[in-house]
């Protein structure tokens, strides 16, 4: 089984909403799995340290996690515009996958949410996009083909799915911001897909 990790950082339960549909659309790709998983919160304290194990949700990931997918699906909330610092120091970490080159030609996306309509999402998707161009892999959005990309009234753009938690609420993904979530997990599989044959 060819698997797909989709990495998100989530503090109030949006972002994990979005995590959850991408990964059902991997999975309605034959032959195709989602890896969740989720990073720690930082600190300013260096005295705190997270539990090896979350006490709920998703594991936490880890570079490993990274160098197995055959695609990866970032998710984050969005910070001034910016991706959540929990998720860039995460990535800030990968240099030796980086040398590597361990995530170069596998395809890979993004997805964010905010409180409020003007709150950066194409911003922060593209800051999230920035780490994937440097490790070389294959960015996937989302073509105007999906109906739900005109027909949102909430969140998701060409950049990548999105959620606007002042519109249906926190973690109440609206039916357009589901279904462009699922569109966009299944657009990475099937590319991971083909990618996979021609190796």
């Amino acid at each position: 089984m060819n698997e797909i990790l989709v990495l998100y950082y989530s503090r109030q339960g949006s972002t994990a909403a979005l995590a959850r549909q991408v990964c059902r659309g991997i999975e309605s790709i034959d032959g195709m799995a989602a890896r969740l998983r989720t990073v720690p919160a930082v600190s300013a304290t260096t005295q705190r340290i997270e539990p090896a194990v979350p006490d709920q949700g998703a594991p936490y990931a880890t570079h490993q996690d990274l160098a197995d997918c055959h695609g990866l699906v970032l998710g984050s909330p969005t910070r001034f515009g910016n991706m959540a610092a929990p998720l860039k120091f995460f990535l800030d970490g990968t240099s030796a996958l980086w040398l590597s080159g361990a995530l170069a030609g596998k395809p890979a996306a993004v997805f964010t949410s905010t409180q409020t309509l003007h709150g950066g999402q194409e911003t922060t998707l593209l800051s999230m996009m920035l780490p994937l161009l440097h490790h070389g892999m294959y960015l996937v959005g989302l073509p105007f083909s999906e109906p739900g990309l005109a027909q949102t009234r909430g969140g998701g753009t060409p950049y990548g799915a999105g959620h606007v938690a002042d519109i249906s609420g926190s973690g109440e993904l609206s039916a357009a911001e589901r279904e462009l979530a699922r569109a966009l997990g299944a657009r990475v599989a099937a590319l991971a897909q083909r990618l996979g044959r021609t190796a």
